[in-house]
């Protein structure tokens, strides 16, 4: 399982993130688990290039079977990562977006969103109801 999340993008979902990488081990390996480090998710990286970091995450993704991103925090990263992985074309792949209180000021990415002949978009409101959804994918 590879599990996408904003990193240098934002941190603002970290603990959200912790919670579905929690739950996704329950189906499997999870080869991003350090993306839900909610002090330092770059700590293991400190001695790699960006060229590094970028190689071994796209060979885990390569590994993947499945794709679960949570795109509410804006992130070029989790866009080329979603790009990439359906390329791939073997994968099978979920967005999460968080639309907590109908904020109808926050929207998803036309190009994520409208993706669906590619992947699954689901909003969700809680993370209980996030887990539901991973579940069910």
């Amino acid at each position: 399982i590879y599990f996408c999340g904003s990193i240098r993008g934002g941190r603002q979902d970290a603990a959200i993130y912790k919670v579905i990488v929690s739950h996704l081990k329950n189906y499997g390996h999870v080869f991003t688990e350090h993306v839900a480090d909610q002090i330092n998710p770059e700590a293991n990286e400190n001695n790699l290039t960006d060229k590094q970091i970028h190689d071994r995450d796209i060979n885990w993704l390569e590994q993947s079977q499945f794709v679960v991103c949570e795109v509410t925090t804006p992130s070029l990263g989790v866009g080329y990562e979603i790009g990439r992985a359906i390329n791939m074309s073997n994968k099978k792949i979920l967005c999460l977006f968080r639309n907590d209180n109908n904020d109808n000021s926050r929207k998803p990415s036309a190009m994520i969103a409208g993706a669906i002949d590619y992947l699954q978009f689901t909003c969700y409101s809680t993370i209980d109801q996030a887990l539901q959804i991973i579940d069910q994918f």
